[in-house]
């Protein structure tokens, strides 16, 4: 690790500190202006030649400021020589536009991996891409993480009895995510049958499973204004369920948000740090727990840095009797 540098740049200052200190490794010094005209200027202020660099930037909200100055970071970093540049992604902005769902419309998702290329990343490592298959747009090597397991063994520690327990996935689309989930439970899926007339508006029909008498675990990567996932529980409680918990790994949360989920059926919502919370959302609603993923990210760091399986972080987080992080 002495050669591996970690940066943050504006997203996610206080996850890097957590992950640096898991390495034992100081924080990387970087310089992050915003000039009156909109202009950002990103300075490393150490030395990085012939370093391998981490860059830690979800590109949330401002999401196309937070995307210019990881472009900006990458263009610095390897005019400065550095070795290798890492991109840690967690959470990755533009993900639901990663096709064309109608008749002119840009698939942006592909323009950002081109973006990111351009600039000279080495790597890009996610956390729960909205489509998997987005790891294709890249030509570099792209790690595609999950926060299941950590959210899996979050649920397994709060002891509901299995007999009890199904777990939902909101849409058709999802259900490869929650089967994941459901696996780690040993619990039954179940699935909400809806559609979407518009962006941000969410039609709940039906669900496919038994859900009456049951608590259940709403399963998603994403709650943005939390239309869509408020309705899909409301529809649970409609047909009989009992206490409904939501876990998310990104909590976007957009405009009133904070307002649905208070004065929704959800009990408790688990999302993960991807997205730090704001002070004003936390102040509105006491019902999400946040997870840290600090611990998974230093893990995937060493792995990298000592050429090792990514993949095995996971079995801390799927041994049944462990209560690590």
């Amino acid at each position: 690790m002495k050669e591996t540098i970690v940066f943050a740049l504006t997203a996610n200052v206080g996850l890097v500190n957590e992950i640096c200190d898991y390495l034992n490794v100081e924080p990387g010094k970087i310089s992050v202006k915003h000039f009156a005209d909109g202009e950002i200027l990103v300075e490393p202020e150490q030395t990085v030649r012939g370093r391998t660099v981490y860059v830690v930037q979800s590109t949330c909200n401002p999401v196309t400021e937070r995307l210019m100055e990881l472009l900006v970071s990458i263009d610095a970093l390897k005019r400065a020589s550095a070795a290798e540049i890492n991109c840690i992604i967690p959470y990755y902005g533009y993900a639901r536009q990663d096709r064309k769902a109608c008749p002119r419309q840009p698939i942006t998702a592909k323009l950002v991996a081109n973006l990111l290329e351009a600039a000279g990343a080495n790597r890009v490592i996610t956390i729960d891409l909205h489509a998997t298959q987005i790891q294709g747009f890249f030509n570099i090597p792209t790690d595609d993480l999950t926060a299941i397991p950590m959210i899996a063994q979050y649920f397994r520690n709060k002891n509901i009895p299995t007999e009890d327990l199904v777990v939902v996935s909101p849409d058709h689309g999802g259900t490869t995510r929650a089967r994941r989930m459901a696996e780690l439970l040993g619990a039954p899926l179940a699935i909400i049958d809806k559609r979407r007339p518009r962006p941000n508006v969410c039609e709940a029909n039906n669900v496919i499973g038994d859900v009456a008498d049951k608590n259940c675990i709403v399963v998603d990567d994403i709650c943005d204004t939390g239309g869509s996932l408020v309705a899909g529980c409301e529809l649970l409680k409609e047909k009989g369920a009992k206490d409904i918990y939501a876990a998310i790994t990104h909590g976007v949360f957009s405009g009133n948000a904070a307002e649905r989920i208070e004065n929704s059926p959800i009990k408790e919502m688990v999302v993960t740090n991807t997205i730090p919370l704001s002070e004003e959302f936390k102040a509105k609603t006491n019902k999400v727990t946040s997870l840290s993923i600090a611990w998974m990210l230093s893990k995937i760091i060493e792995a990298i840095s000592n050429h090792d399986s990514v993949s095995a972080v996971y079995s801390v987080f799927e041994d049944r009797t462990s209560e690590k992080r």
